[in-house]
């Protein structure tokens, strides 16, 4: 990801710990930036994070000091991205450890295959 941009939300599965960082700047929860990157949250973590049991919860909210309502506001807007990745929201881009000649194969591959980052995302009416 370019420095000063915050990351896609397309991407977050692929974000670096420096792009977490970035993004709990833009919703707000920037004073947990060091401490998720003492941790190592990535993107890949945090796409994990929904498949956690209540215990790695809590063991997560008590290693990053975290108050109750800043970790129902992270799963809330990570819940939002996530949400706009399956419904296709989201601008498509190729990512940064793809050689550029694959820009074109990439796109297509996830235009036709957004679903399967979420798989673990249950849809409320």
């Amino acid at each position: 990801m370019s420095k000063g941009h915050s990351p896609e939300p397309l991407d977050f599965f692929i974000w670096t710990v420096q792009d977490v960082g970035m993004w709990l700047e833009t919703i707000n929860l920037g004073s947990y930036r060091q401490i998720f990157k003492e941790n190592g949250v990535n993107g890949e973590y945090l796409e994990g994070m929904s498949m956690f049991t209540t215990e790695q919860i809590l063991r997560f909210i008590r290693r990053c000091h975290m108050k109750w309502g800043d970790f129902i506001t992270l799963c809330k807007e990570l819940r939002r991205i996530k949400v706009a990745c399956l419904k296709g929201e989201q601008k498509v881009r190729r990512p940064w450890w793809a050689p550029a000649c694959l820009s074109t194969v990439f796109e297509k591959v996830v235009k036709s295959n957004r679903q399967s980052r979420v798989v673990s995302l249950k849809l409320e009416p």
